[in-house]
């Protein structure tokens, strides 16, 4: 199959409806959409509406997208990505992410220390217990590694969401797909390059792993609309997502544009479910960006009507993305939704 016909579909930890997330699922399999990543944040447990999900699909593979490496061991996610791949027959996808500060501490208690390391011990530790072999890290007091009873009955590939340069190479070594989000689309061929020095340490046979740039959606008939649902994306991952994001950009050469979204937006730390949903629905003109951050849109995201994203999407495909991964924004009109799939759904 032709990398131009692949195409998945993400949904952010925001969005908490359930009945929505089934919606998404079996519509984007309906238009020929790959894979359905569904993200855990501090709603849903991403095991149990995955099961959801694959009970009510049968072709789409359906992928944590992501969980992050503190909430679970290593043996408890080698043991949901066992079950949930025997129970979608194969189709289940792991993805892994070393998460942010705030779900580590806020929500899981535990100190968010080391992420690099944690995030490449954790992934050995999985693909070893996967695999049919005793855990890799050492365990407390000597006690015998175990291995898992019950293993999968279907290889499990497994994506690693990684932005900083240690994190993308260490995807390069030991994931199936990269899985970046919210990454400037002019940085994609950089990291890429960081990827490949990581994929030339893999075991021999191994491929490169797919790049699958996690993009947000601002796709709507009315221009206003699109703008300021992108406006959105930016100033909420800038202001309210702590700074890993801000980081990011400044040390990409995007410090302006994040400062002056900043200073036009109070940064107030992690919100609570019902704040996201609020700030979602009170998009209005107003949140539009100020002038000097507008470069953000283009490198950010996709915005615009349904035909003129399919062809900003081909800037990702340019910069060197295999399967792009179509966000959608979090509590919007069902309608919306099924426009924005509609529009960005894979070519025959």
């Amino acid at each position: 199959m032709s990398f131009q016909r692949l195409r998945a579909v993400g949904i952010t930890p925001m969005e908490t409806r359930r009945d929505v997330v089934l919606h998404i699922a079996t519509r984007a399999e309906d238009l020929g959409y790959s894979v359905l990543y569904v993200a855990e944040g501090w709603g849903h447990d991403v095991t149990a509406l995955l099961a959801e999900v694959a009970m009510r699909t049968s072709r789409i593979r359906v992928a944590s997208g992501v969980l992050n490496i503190w909430g679970r061991s290593a043996a408890t996610i080698a043991m949901l990505a066992a079950g949930l791949s025997n129970l979608s027959d194969g189709r289940f996808v792991l993805g892994l992410g070393a998460g942010s500060r705030q779900l580590a501490e806020g929500l899981h208690g535990i100190t968010f220390r080391s992420p690099v390391h944690r995030l490449d011990a954790v992934t050995r530790d999985v693909q070893a217990l996967l695999s049919g072999q005793r855990l890799v890290s050492p365990t407390p007091a000597g006690h015998a590694p175990l291995r898992l009873g019950v293993l999968p009955q279907f290889e499990v590939p497994i994506h690693i969401a990684a932005l900083g340069p240690k994190a993308v190479r260490l995807s390069g070594e030991l994931a199936d797909a990269w899985f970046p989000f919210l990454l400037p689309v002019s940085a994609l061929p950089g990291r890429i390059q960081l990827l490949t020095v990581g994929a030339a340490s893999r075991a021999s046979g191994r491929m490169t792993p797919l790049v699958c740039p996690g993009v947000p959606v601002a796709i709507s008939s009315d221009a206003a609309v699109a703008e300021e649902l992108a406006s959105w994306w930016i100033t909420f991952y800038l202001t309210k997502m702590g700074t890993l994001y801000s980081s990011l950009l400044r040390d990409l050469g995007f410090g302006g544009a994040v400062a002056a979204v900043q200073a036009a937006h109070a940064a107030d730390g992690l919100p609570s479910s019902a704040q996201v949903v609020a700030a979602v629905h009170a998009a209005h003109a107003a949140d539009r960006l100020p002038s000097s951050a507008r470069v953000l849109i283009d490198e950010l995201t996709v915005c615009g009507s349904a035909e003129s994203a399919k062809a900003k999407l081909d800037r990702w495909h340019g910069a060197g993305a295999d399967m792009p991964v179509i966000m959608l924004p979090p509590n919007r009109d069902v309608d919306e939704l099924d426009y924005a799939l509609e529009a960005m759904r894979p070519q025959p």
